[in-house]
């Protein structure tokens, strides 16, 4: 059984749905036979490389609301993440995640997809460290297991790995991801959001009894980054 996620570093409810899943999974009695792969999605793709708007500054341009509202969205989005058990610090900053996910595949080629992927999540959310600066992005990606000077040869080649999170996107597309994260198992059953993490137990319960079946893979109705969802063009 296979479940691919696209979510976005910049995301939070990709950081909060992906501690979800893994709990869903960790209760489900087969979770042996499933393969996990995460594929590139970018919420905002115009976003400066090395970027250094504050996320404050830019949930209240974005959304035009004062800098007190975009306190109280974050607030929010802060308790859900410590409800899971997360660190969440509004005090980073917004930038291009594409050289982000240019690693996620270096290091899914490597076998360590999901430990650089938690380690980007956790920088960016729980420590609010510049991951546009090269330097800062090259000792994550290391304590996550990947080789140091590979990392640097991959952020100096533009086009590495570049095709594939292209790819990935377009897929997403193909597939009616609206918003991420969007969960695909079997390329036959979609979830939209940071669901509850029974619904994600539930939903493998369901894909390892009925593999025959045929549903099509579906996102929700979410706009911005509210009810467990970060659509396009939201910045977040």
């Amino acid at each position: 059984m296979r479940v691919e996620i696209w979510a976005d570093i910049a995301c939070p409810w990709c950081y909060i749905g992906k501690a979800r899943f893994a709990k869903g999974l960790a209760a489900f009695a087969h979770r042996d036979e499933v393969e996990v792969v995460h594929r590139s999605f970018e919420l905002d793709p115009q976003a400066p490389a090395a970027g250094d708007v504050p996320v404050l500054e830019m949930l209240a341009d974005k959304y035009g609301v004062t800098r007190e509202q975009a306190e109280a969205m974050e607030a929010r989005v802060a308790e859900a993440a410590a409800g899971e058990g997360l660190g969440y610090r509004s005090d980073r900053i917004h930038g291009n995640t594409f050289d982000l996910h240019r690693l996620l595949h270096l290091a899914k080629e490597r076998g360590v997809q999901d430990a650089l992927l938690g380690a980007l999540y956790r920088a960016n959310f729980a420590e609010a460290r510049p991951l546009g600066d090269t330097e800062t992005l090259t000792a994550v990606a290391v304590a996550a297991g990947l080789d140091a000077d590979e990392v640097r040869r991959v952020l100096a080649d533009p086009d590495a790995y570049a095709e594939a999170v292209r790819s990935d996107e377009r897929e997403a597309a193909e597939l009616g991801a609206r918003g991420v994260p969007f969960f695909v198992i079997d390329r036959r059953y979609g979830i939209s959001g940071g669901q509850p993490a029974e619904v994600f137990r539930q939903a493998l319960e369901r894909a390892r009894e009925d593999r025959a079946g045929e549903a099509p893979a579906g996102t929700g109705d979410a706009d911005g980054c509210g009810d467990g969802v970060c659509v396009p063009g939201t910045g977040r």
